[in-house]
Order: C-alpha cells, then structure tokens, then sequence
C-alpha cells in the first residue's frame, strides 16, 4: 500500500507525459516565441505609454503596438516555428495579421473593461487577455496562417 510518498513523482512523469504528448516541437517553439512576442510587445506599448500615454489614449497605443510587434515577429514565426517557404511573404503577412486582428479586437475590448470596470493597470490587464489569446493563436495560425502542406 502507498502512503503517498509516490504520488508526486508520479504526478510529475504523468504531467510530463501529457505535456510531450501534447505538444510537439512546433507548439514548445510556438510558446516559446509567443513569450517572445509579448516581450516585444510590451516593450513597444510599454515605450509608448510612457512617451505618449498622457496625450494619447491607451487604445489608440494598444492598436500601433499591435502592428509593429505583428511586423516585427512575423519573420520569426514564418521561418523559425512554421518552417515556410516557397509561398508569398506578403500573402503570408496579411493572413498573419488577420489572426492578430482577432487578439487585437480581444484586446480593444477586454483591457478596457478590465482596466475601467476593475482598476487593473494596462499593462496587467494586456497580459491577461493575452494569456487567454495563446492557445487560441496556435490553432488558428497552425491551421490556417501557416496550413501543412504534407500530402497524405
């Protein structure tokens, strides 16, 4: 019988195993760079606010920090984590950019009910629509922005 002195290392090489199973090099690569947009992010809102906060409102710094993290990142995402080649870099850009338009509009709309309905400073409320965002980006972008191209 066990006393549970077993338990957590069990739990640990289950969690481990679920965890592998789940995500393959592309999703470990994918999370991976997605900590890496946010940084990037942020540093472009975070600059933003603190040179323009006073004088434009956030939504207008979320939505220009948006774009250039977008056009930052992208180069990234296309040939490091989705491994494409041989299709149009603009085409690819735009359909990018369609999917970040969806985390923009989560964005325009859950920070501010965040930030004015439950005094949550920006940059806190960002994070936490972004942390909803991640998993829903992987499968839009896996599925649709950069689609595998293995024939069957």
């Amino acid at each position: 019988m066990d006393a549970g002195g077993g338990r957590p290392a069990r739990l640990v090489h289950l969690a481990r195993r679920v965890l592998s199973a789940t995500l393959d090099r592309r999703g470990v690569l994918y999370l991976g760079s997605g900590a890496l947009s946010a940084v990037v992010y942020y540093a472009i809102l975070g600059a933003e606010l603190a040179a323009l906060g006073h004088r434009v409102p956030y939504l207008l710094l979320i939505v220009t920090s948006q774009f250039v993290a977008s056009v930052a990142v992208y180069p990234w995402y296309r040939l490091m984590v989705f491994r494409v080649s041989g299709s149009s870099w603009v085409l690819g850009h735009l359909r990018f950019y369609a999917v970040g338009l969806g985390f923009l509009a989560a964005s325009v709309t859950g920070v501010p009910l965040l930030v004015e309905l439950a005094g949550i400073p920006i940059m806190v409320a960002q994070a936490l629509v972004i942390v909803v965002n991640v998993p829903l980006g992987y499968l839009a972008h896996r599925l649709w922005t950069f689609p595998s191209r293995r024939k069957n």
